[in-house]
């Protein structure tokens, strides 16, 4: 990159678009506010039915990896382009180690960093970021090696807390980074503690918002609603939640309980709900644009994020909704889960638990139902935090400059 030219950085995504994944757009926008060119480039295309209308402000053309069935001839084409194209070619082929995270065939990943590799190098893309340290990063990976360039990625929760992550993968994608982003301090600490000198170059940065389309309205719900959204999967904790709305009805709390999403587990839940004798009290919407989250929160007198950590190891890193409820002015009840406690400070910034605490989640939303003074007082704090910590326009800063920057030894914090 001469220094005259216009940054320009491919993010690698698995699928594009996906419902769930706002704060993937939200970083390209304000990457793209700031004049950076973006091109993304996804593994596959998205399966979600509906997206979230802030997709439509994404600028940056799209690219969709072949994926579908590969035949030995278009493998072989590609290897011959690239290895007339790209000079080391073959060195890297030869001396990198393939992994497929267990879900796809080492050929197709490697067919797509060589496609991915060729782009990169006849668009003129300076940097490559990926978005989860899976297959994603993976292809990432080998496409930097193959085009000389760097590559950074950002890894999440269950990309690296789930039982079935391949340390030595893992250690050798954090090796190879220019720099890791990292959605907490949790996760800066847990992967230095388990791949050492590999995370030396993790760095945390926190997800952000745009605050400009999250005015602050502070405690202006309807007292007596509870609120939580999000995919309705075990970390969530949403089974947690409606039993704690049977503890409360058993004690004669008027109130209502609206649960915003889809997912796996809605017929569990829709059984749960019905078993418990819920039904009138405790309603599943389905999955709502975020227009339509917004205002669920703005009608609620309490948010709940009551997130556990699943079976298979999977757990929340820092709910976007989350940050949202905080940004907005609602109350919020969560639990002691990866980076959430430094979001959310027990009596500070919103109520803060011990995980699968189905009294005490009951006891919390009891306390904020009816909009009490000291709701007032917690989400203040809780608008402080954000603008301190989660303004995506200064975190997308603190990612460019790794992107572009003159060094790829960055610290622990985002200061």
């Amino acid at each position: 990159m001469t220094p005259s030219s216009t940054p320009h950085v491919a993010y690698v995504v698995k699928r594009y678009p996906r419902f769930s994944e706002t704060f993937i757009v939200n970083e390209i926008l304000a990457h793209e506010a700031a004049g950076t060119r973006v091109t993304i480039f996804s593994l596959r295309p998205g399966t979600d039915t509906h997206f979230q209308d802030v997709v439509s402000r994404v600028k940056a053309p799209v690219h969709y990896l072949p994926h579908g069935h590969l035949r030995a001839e278009d493998f072989w084409r590609t290897l011959q382009r690239t290895m007339h194209a790209l000079p080391g070619a073959a060195r890297v082929l030869a001396q990198t180690p393939i992994s497929t995270d267990g879900r796809e065939p080492a050929s197709r990943m490697v067919h797509q960093a060589m496609i991915l590799a060729l782009e990169v190098h006849a668009r003129g893309i300076d940097h490559l970021h990926a978005h989860f340290a899976t297959s994603a990063t993976g292809v990432a990976f080998l496409a930097a090696r193959l085009a000389g360039i760097e590559y950074s990625f950002t890894a999440h929760a269950k990309d690296i807390f789930h039982e079935e992550v391949d340390e030595d993968d893992l250690g050798r994608k954090l090796a190879g980074a220019r720099a890791v982003v990292t959605v907490s301090d949790f996760n800066v600490e847990d992967l230095r503690g388990r791949f050492g000198p590999d995370a030396r170059r993790v760095r945390r940065i926190y997800n952000g918002l745009d605050l400009s389309e999250f005015p602050f309205e502070p405690c202006s719900g309807t007292p007596g609603r509870i609120m939580a959204a999000g995919r309705l999967v075990e970390k969530k904790g949403f089974d947690v939640l409606v039993d704690a709305c049977a503890l409360l009805r058993d004690r004669g709390i008027s109130f209502e309980c609206r649960i915003v999403g889809s997912g796996e587990e809605e017929g569990s839940l829709r059984r749960r709900i019905q078993g418990l004798g819920l039904e009138g009290v405790v309603q599943m919407t389905g999955p709502l644009p975020r227009t339509g989250v917004i205002q669920e929160m703005r009608r609620a007198s309490v948010f709940a994020a009551p997130c556990v950590e699943g079976s298979d190891g999977n757990r929340d890193g820092l709910p976007t909704v989350l940050l949202e409820a905080m940004a907005l002015g609602i109350p919020c009840v969560s639990t002691r889960v990866t980076g959430i406690p430094e979001l959310v400070e027990d009596g500070v910034t919103g109520l803060l638990l011990d995980p699968r605490d189905t009294v005490g989640l009951a006891d919390a939303l009891q306390r904020l139902l009816p909009a009490p003074p000291e709701a007032a007082a917690l989400v203040h704090a809780a608008r402080r935090r954000i603008e301190e910590d989660f303004d995506i326009h200064r975190n997308a800063a603190r990612i460019r400059e790794i992107f572009f920057g003159s060094s790829g030894e960055v610290g622990i914090h985002a200061a």
